[in-house]
């Protein structure tokens, strides 16, 4: 018989198991990826809505006003011999204004909308639910881009636009939280779904480059390439996403242990069984326990009744109830001060670069995505320590301790030129905007958020993970449309005081998880339900 040909060989090794929990994995870092992939158009797209054209003897084109004022030279009224460029209404002296507002319009649509997704979400299938969500997010973004082919200069329908489509996203993390929940354990969640949390930034690095395809030509483009994307992955995600794997028959867990499951609670051996009582039938539970033949007990082991993983019968938790499981309040309440600050790189890091080294809008934009970058590396690397520590508010209280004085270094650095720029860059990327600010906004709104929606409190309801996730990230959202804001107000008497509200912010979010830090130090495993409550029988 001719041996196996070394691909087969590698198929056949992984259990059915295995390949479905690898293909969900997949599955859902692609279908959160283009949600990213949809969002960043609208910063690209920023330069071109409001720029002059110069008619030059050669047609070529000048610099945007953005550059201009970057750069230190005035603002003017276009000549006679030059081009107003910028669409109307984004002509007006008060641009900057209009265009932050469809940010936080956006932002603050995302926010609202995402206390409310996971309750709804949780009461309805998820598949069902996310697969609305994508094709709705991709009509509306690539409508956004429509207005280019048909001429809308209304204010008011780009920020509908913008208000929609921030409310229809928030079906996608609660979503997407909580199938990957359902499908990975406990044991290596963090190093899991820090690897998984990187569709964040290459969502983020994928958007720059397909809007900025476009964006000098037929800026419209490139809002509607991403729409189509969305909605193509919307329909992906209707014909292939399974929900939890108990629907097909597979393990929730990559090491589930062995037992009896009945949908509410599943069975180890632990205490010794005795069946001595002929007269007695014997409870569908306590058959379980019995070996194959269903005729002899099991001697010298014990009953374990412990939570399922299915908890299908059981209602979903209500808004205050999820507030009531430990942790969530402090977790919820650093992720707003992390988000934060992120954010405030995501939106402002571009214009910082330009107005410090005096580079135009798109080499800033290329620089500014190394941060992205940075921020794949960061996620790993929080979810791999805080499975080893298994201490998760140690771990993001360890990187937040450490971002603000880093913060406080790339600021100082950054004026010093290019090349100190460009070198503090590649290793702020990977510490302050990946390591050490990515990295706790990643661990969060992941491995936490499912870790909390699986607390030992809620007795195996898996109902909560959608509300739980949606509460500490709809939370995050308010900071994210905070940061931006602030920094507008802030940049204009200086970009220190943008600095010191970013270390201010991330003071703050570690002062939020002291008392979780001290829990877990004094009592390893209680500070978002690591230890297993065991339930007597």
């Amino acid at each position: 018989m001719a041996p196996l040909p070394p691909g087969i060989r590698l198929i056949i090794s992984f259990s059915r198991d295995q390949w479905y929990r690898a293909f969900i994995f997949i599955l859902t870092f692609l279908l959160y990826a283009s949600f990213h992939l949809s969002r960043k158009p609208i910063s690209i797209v920023k330069g071109e809505l409001h720029r002059y054209c110069a008619t030059l003897h050669e047609g070529q084109v000048g610099f945007s006003s953005w550059s201009r004022k970057a750069s230190g030279t005035p603002l003017r009224q276009p000549a006679d011999n030059e081009t107003d460029c910028s669409w109307a209404p984004f002509d007006q002296d008060n641009y900057q204004q209009l265009l932050g507002a469809l940010d936080y319009s956006f932002l603050c649509a995302y926010a609202i909308g995402m206390y409310l997704s996971g309750i709804i979400g949780e009461r309805l299938p998820i598949r069902y639910y996310l697969t609305f969500g994508m094709l709705a997010s991709g009509a509306f973004t690539a409508l956004f881009g429509l207005g280019y082919f048909y001429s809308i200069h209304s204010f008011g329908f780009y920020v509908v636009t913008q208000i929609i489509n921030g409310l229809v996203q928030t079906t996608g993390w609660p979503s997407v939280v909580t199938c990957l929940g359902n499908w990975f354990g406990k044991g290596r969640r963090g190093l899991i779904m820090g690897v998984w949390n990187s569709h964040t930034s290459v969502g983020n690095i994928l958007g720059s480059l397909i809007a900025g395809y476009w964006v000098s030509t037929c800026w419209g483009l490139s809002f509607v390439v991403p729409g189509a994307i969305v909605a193509a992955m919307g329909i992906v995600c209707f014909l292939f996403l399974i929900e939890h794997p108990k629907d097909i028959a597979c393990s929730s867990s990559p090491a589930a242990p062995k037992g009896c499951e009945n949908g509410t609670h599943r069975f180890r051996l632990q205490k010794q069984v005795f069946t001595d009582d002929k007269s007695k039938p014997l409870d569908p539970e306590m058959q379980c326990l019995l070996l194959s033949d269903g005729k002899h007990p099991v001697h010298q082991n014990h009953v374990l009744v412990l939570p399922a993983d299915g908890g299908g019968s059981m209602a979903a938790i209500s808004f205050t109830g999820a507030l009531r499981i430990p942790g969530v309040i402090e977790f919820s309440l650093c992720l707003l001060f992390a988000k934060l600050v992120s954010y405030t790189f995501l939106f402002w890091l571009p214009l910082y670069i330009t107005n410090v080294d005096h580079l135009d809008a798109r080499q800033a934009g290329e620089l500014s995505t190394l941060f992205d970058v940075g921020g794949i590396f960061g996620g790993i690397l929080a979810g791999v320590i805080s499975d080893r520590l298994e201490k998760r508010a140690s771990t993001c209280g360890l990187m937040l301790l450490l971002a603000a004085p880093t913060l406080y270094v790339f600021s100082t650095i950054s004026k010093m030129g290019l090349e100190a720029t460009v070198a503090m860059l590649l290793l702020s990327g990977a510490l302050v905007s990946g390591a050490l600010v990515s990295g706790p906004y990643a661990l969060i709104t992941t491995a936490v958020s499912a870790d909390l929606g699986t607390h030992k409190s809620l007795k195996g309801n898996s109902h909560a993970l959608a509300t739980v996730t949606a509460i500490i990230d709809g939370t995050g959202s308010v900071g994210a449309a905070l940061g931006p804001l602030l920094a507008g107000l802030l940049s204009p008497s200086g970009w220190n005081n943008v600095f010191y509200m970013l270390m201010f912010a991330d003071a703050c979010a570690l002062l939020f998880l002291i008392r979780l830090i001290h829990k877990e130090l004094s009592c390893p495993g209680s500070a978002t339900g690591d230890q297993v409550l065991f339930k007597e029988h």
